[in-house]
């Protein structure tokens, strides 16, 4: 780069714009040793040829369950030949046919046949393969709850989990990636009793963890002097009314592309604004996209409410979906972790437990994104 403040036309600000795509595995992976260890310790069996612990990764989106188990995948690839590691992202395959194509392309390289091949004869040939050439199958499960969602999950699950009680010798283990343990209330009890996972849990990144994270993402992402400490802190503060790592990670490349588009060498708190107005609603549609029918309902309750008391509002939504008080709780507190509401306990009412709930968005913003599904 020359000396002047224009940016050339063949000039870019970006180092390496791989860093700040959405599906980069970073190596430095700070803020996440004890999940990473707890991850690899119920993983440790299958290096030995024996079957691994189940595991639960429960935590918000954007906190590094995903990446945690692709890193840790990696580490398997490269220590442990006999092992086979696939992600199955649910969103995409939720069906029991789906994910078991998944894996069987992962296996062989190839995909099965669209039509005229049960799910049967599919597991069937996946599990063969696997007990003569002796591997050990770990499969992850990311977005477990759309195979709820599909009515898939207990076929799936009861299907890897018990594979070894049709097929002796075959040996899998599986890692179910949700954002509240909750999710999982689909699962029947024989599926239960097989799973018993460990649980690891990703709690939101605080300031300092975020600001750290997004530092290294900027060392490596741009070039030196590209953002000073002052907007990378606004950076921050934006990821902090999300929760979402994600969200930073955009709004930098977002960032970067509007101070070239300006000619200019630095990123200015302008651009940053500016990338927030325009990715603010993608990602907020993003994550009420993941929510179930039910939560979309309640939290159109309470976007179109502003203020409204808990019990008000169990009233309205109970008439709408006839589901009992234990659910309703259990979703206003996951609408809180996952920050779209405000609802905090008052000083009012019998013995001052009046709850007060409230959306953290524009009304008109979550009605938009609830529009779009």
């Amino acid at each position: 780069m020359t000396g002047n403040d224009i940016l050339l036309w063949d000039e870019t600000l970006f180092k390496d714009l791989s860093v700040l795509e959405p599906d980069y595995l970073p190596e430095y992976f700070p803020h996440r040793d004890s999940q990473l260890n707890a991850l690899r310790f119920a993983l440790r069996p299958s290096l030995r040829g024996m079957r691994p612990l189940n595991c639960l990764l429960v935590g918000p989106p954007g906190t590094g369950k995903t990446s945690a188990v692709m890193k840790v995948f990696r580490e398997v690839e490269v220590h442990a030949p006999g092992v086979v590691a696939v992600k199955v992202n649910c969103q995409i395959d939720s069906t029991r046919f789906a994910v078991i194509s998944r894996i069987y392309r992962q296996l062989f390289g190839i995909s099965p046949p669209n039509s005229g091949i049960a799910f049967r004869k599919l597991f069937e040939t996946v599990v063969n393969f696997l007990v003569s050439s002796e591997k050990v199958l770990i499969v992850a499960l990311d977005d477990l709850n759309y195979l709820c969602c599909e009515g898939h999950a207990n076929e799936v699950m009861y299907s890897l989990l018990r594979a070894h009680e049709q097929y002796p010798g075959a040996k899998i283990g599986v890692i179910g990636i949700v954002n509240d343990a909750s999710d999982l209330y689909c699962l029947d009890s024989r599926v239960n009793s097989v799973f018993l996972p460990e649980e690891i849990s990703f709690l939101r990144y605080g300031e300092a963890e975020i600001l750290d994270i997004l530092k290294d993402r900027v060392k490596y992402g741009f070039y030196p002097k590209v953002i000073s400490d002052d907007v990378l802190e606004l950076v921050v503060s934006y990821v902090e009314k999300t929760g979402d790592l994600r969200v930073g990670i955009d709004l930098l490349r977002r960032s970067g592309f509007n101070a070239e588009r300006r000619g200019s060498r630095t990123i200015s708190s302008g651009d940053v604004e500016k990338a927030y107005e325009a990715s603010k609603l993608l990602h907020l549609c993003r994550g009420i996209s993941l929510l179930s029918d039910s939560e979309k309902q309640l939290l159109e309750l309470i976007a179109k409410a502003d203020d409204v008391k808990a019990g008000e509002l169990y009233k309205s939504f109970h008439e709408l979906t006839q589901l009992g008080y234990t659910r309703f709780y259990g979703m206003v507190n996951r609408l809180q972790t996952l920050n779209y509401v405000d609802a905090d306990f008052t000083g009012k009412g019998k013995r001052g437990r009046t709850r007060i709930i409230k959306a953290k968005y524009e009304a008109e913003d979550i009605l938009n994104c609830l529009k779009k599904g």
